[in-house]
């Protein structure tokens, strides 16, 4: 598997990770068991993937300490952990956004606790308060760096504007941001500045929520009490765009004996403006599916043909 290097940092980790909101994310799934989530982690681990990307919000930490039953018996210096705060739950049971550097010093310590470990390799940002100054969120976790509690500093769910507030003083490492084949908008905003500034980009929902697995028709329906019914990019002309992209890309899928959604993991994997994709599963099965994509090599001409049809 090659090597990627994230932003400035000396963490360095492979192109295919594990995005694990669905380990331990009972906030976000129906129906979750805390033992598939752990087969899913050492499904990962044994697969070769080494990136296990979660965060406070899923499960308010349940993913976190799954994740942390879940590795031992490996080696940790062979696992790069990359976690998310700032949601501070308050007495009366609401969420606050909070990126004052004292509460992030908070978060980052109780991750470590959750982890059971004693360095986070990436932290990230998850969200702006809205009303801390970015670059001093930063410098807070620079500090951290320096103690060797962290080893690479990351932002998320920002704008431009945002960014550059957070990496002020170019201490930012990496950014994780919405980003798939049918929503670029961060081709256009940020992954300029990102390439001049070095820092790495990892995009949140690679395959749209099913999406870009290739397993919906046109005909597919989506129940009322589905957040697909709603989504605009699962309704309409819009939908039924998406679909014939995907139908032709079809053929690429048949040619690799593989599926849309690993072509599709393929294509974010040969894009040089992404570091890592963290695609994440439900099931231990999924992640061997995807694990897949690492054996597809696409050819310019294939790598060119998607970016153009979806």
């Amino acid at each position: 598997m090659q090597e990627v290097k994230i932003g400035k940092s000396d963490v360095v980790t492979g192109p295919l990770g594990l995005g694990t909101n669905a380990v331990g994310g009972h906030n976000l799934f129906n129906n979750l068991k805390n033992s598939t989530g752990i087969e899913i982690v050492k499904t990962a681990l044994d697969s070769g993937i080494t990136l296990l990307d979660t965060a406070f919000a899923y499960g308010m930490g349940e993913s976190e300490k799954l994740i942390g039953e879940a590795i031992k018996g490996y080696d940790r210096s062979k696992i790069q952990i990359a976690t998310k705060g700032c949601q501070k739950v308050e007495a009366d049971g609401s969420v606050v956004i909070d990126d004052s550097p004292a509460y992030l010093r908070d978060c980052v310590e109780d991750s470590l606790k959750r982890l059971q470990t004693d360095y986070l390799d990436i932290f990230y940002i998850h969200f702006p308060d809205g009303k801390t100054p970015l670059n001093e969120s930063v410098a807070a976790l620079n500090e951290l760096k320096k103690e060797g509690k962290i080893r690479a500093i990351g932002v998320s769910n920002m704008s431009m504007e945002q960014l550059k507030q957070a990496n002020l003083d170019n201490l930012v490492d990496v950014d994780e941001e919405k980003y798939n084949l049918i929503d670029r908008d961060a081709e256009q905003e940020s992954f300029a500045y990102l390439k001049e500034h070095n820092i790495s980009f990892v995009p949140f929902f690679p395959l749209a929520s099913g999406l870009l697995t290739g397993k919906y028709t046109k005909a597919t329906t989506f129940p009322a009490d589905d957040i697909r019914h709603d989504d605009p990019d699962f309704q309409g002309a819009t939908f039924e765009k998406i679909i014939d992209g995907i139908d032709e890309i079809r053929p690429i899928a048949e040619k690799y004996d593989a599926t849309v959604a690993q072509i599709v993991i393929a294509w974010y994997i040969k894009n040089p403006n992404i570091s890592v994709v963290i695609p994440g599963a439900k099931k231990p099965e999924q992640v061997k599916s995807n694990v897949k994509a690492l054996n597809i090599n696409l050819t310019d001409a294939e790598y060119q043909l998607i970016d153009e049809k979806l």
